[in-house]
């Protein structure tokens, strides 16, 4: 049975029902840069969409970041671009709480004309991952962590980058982790984040002030649906930005917005369990059982060359430095942020692995599908991990990760296990379309731009 579940008209005629005062719909989809795409519906457009769905050009999953065409793609003149159908996806029909016109939004699929999911969609390649997982007689449970920064709203749109001035007036310089009294000032821009999330069925729980001026992270609840999870991590971050907006802020999920302050991660928390929800991972064991064993064994293997897919920008690499909370090389533990995989404490049936590898700007779908994959990786090979580190991590695990963006992609296009498990067609049009956003980055910066770039790396 395939992970991707497409909606029912029902769904849409009971929303009709609970909101009549919604006059326009959203429907996107989120393309290998992780941007949304995708038309807005007037009312009586919805159900059409529900029963047939709605079509969308192939090019736009062949655009770059900034929303140019990326013609090695194969998806643009080659097929005269044209139009694969979209269907939504089951459960993410929402409001959209932040917008002063009722409006709500729903995450749509992408389909070839044989009914097959378009390959160059990221939201199938995770479905796959999960499908091949299910094949085993796992289910992934999984969780997203996003962290990321609120700026002030006026420098970030003259292009500068500023923490933001509390409606106290006191704007926050210093580092200060978990400072309970950024929740306070900042409360009413949080307390509207999670009014949001109610009604928008986002499983938001604990909010933190993380180590910078402006840093932030609300922790998602945990999904038996890795699809879900993935869905939730997008429609989050939309939520996150539209909140700030309408109180003047601006919301960044950018790896680095600043040198001198810690950069935005995202999370990963996965257990697998059987079909009846009983996690696997869970023991008392020191050092984990042997399937979590395997798993963390696969991920230390197959970190490096998929550093392209958690780290997929420019920015993304200044974010990796000693005792940065960004990780430098394959390496786990019990219940430390010095290493990549994170195996938590805690209860024993409660036991899961967080990776720690990932920017915040990095695809939630592809990132989520990487990481999963590299855990079916050392389970069906029977890998044992390296020893579990005690202490501090940076002190004792060399350097080994790409920290620059043009290797990581050269490790990516040799990668045998991204292509077998996300699919070659997927794999290639998503390096095609970040080597040319590569390529654009060093032709158009100067030369003192460069050396700042390696420097900072």
């Amino acid at each position: 049975m395939s992970a991707v579940k497409i909606a029912e008209v029902a769904e849409a005629e009971a929303f009709l029902a609970a909101n009549p005062d919604v006059v326009q719909f959203e429907c996107f989809l989120t393309d290998c840069s992780g941007v949304q795409r995708g038309k807005m519906l007037r009312r009586s457009e919805l159900l059409g969409a529900y029963r047939v769905g709605r079509p969308l050009p192939c090019s736009v999953l062949s655009l770059d970041i900034k929303g140019a065409d990326v013609e090695g793609t194969g998806l643009l003149w080659e097929q005269g671009d044209a139009d694969r159908m979209c269907r939504p996806v089951a459960g993410t029909l929402v409001r959209s709480p932040w917008r002063e016109t009722p409006t709500a939004q729903f995450i749509l699929t992408s389909f070839e004309g044989d009914g097959a999911g378009s390959a160059s969609d990221p939201r199938h390649a995770l479905a796959r991952v999960v499908d091949e997982a299910q094949a085993l007689g796992l289910r992934p449970v999984t969780a997203v962590e996003l962290e990321f920064y609120l700026l002030d709203g006026r420098a970030a749109a003259e292009g500068r980058v500023m923490p933001p001035a509390a409606p106290n007036g006191f704007r926050q310089a210093d580092l200060q982790a978990y400072l309970v009294q950024d929740l306070s000032d900042f409360s009413g821009f949080l307390e509207a984040v999670y009014a949001a999330a109610e009604v928008a069925g986002l499983p938001a729980r604990t909010l933190i002030s993380e180590y910078s001026p402006g840093q932030f992270e609300i922790v998602l609840e945990h999904r038996d649906d890795a699809l879900r999870a993935a869905d939730d991590a997008i429609l989050w971050k939309r939520l996150v930005k539209g909140v700030a907006e309408r109180h003047g802020l601006t919301a960044t999920f950018m790896a680095k917005p600043y040198e001198a302050f810690a950069g935005s991660g995202a999370h990963f928390h996965v257990s697998l369990c059987d079909e009846t929800g009983k996690n696997l991972f869970a023991g008392s064991e020191p050092e984990g059982n042997a399937l979590l064993r395997h798993a963390i064994a696969g991920l230390e293997a197959t970190m490096a060359e998929s550093m392209a897919i958690f780290a997929p920008n420019a920015n993304s690499y200044r974010r990796f430095k000693p005792n940065s909370y960004a990780p430098l090389g394959p390496a786990w533990a019990i219940d430390n942020r010095s290493v990549p995989i994170r195996v938590t404490g805690g209860p024993p049936q409660t036991r899961h692995l967080e990776q720690r590898v990932a920017g915040a700007d990095a695809n939630p779908y592809l990132a989520l599908a990487t990481v999963i994959a590299g855990m079916i990786e050392g389970i069906e090979a029977g890998r044992e991990p390296s020893k579990p580190i005690t202490g501090n991590g940076y002190a004792q695990v060399p350097p080994s990760l790409p920290r620059f963006w043009p290797e990581a992609l050269r490790r990516a296009r040799d990668s045998e296990f991204l292509k077998r498990r996300l699919g070659e067609r997927l794999v290639d049009i998503y390096l095609t379309i970040k080597e040319a956003e590569c390529d654009r980055f060093f032709a158009e910066v100067s030369d003192r731009d460069i050396h700042w770039y390696l420097r900072l790396a």
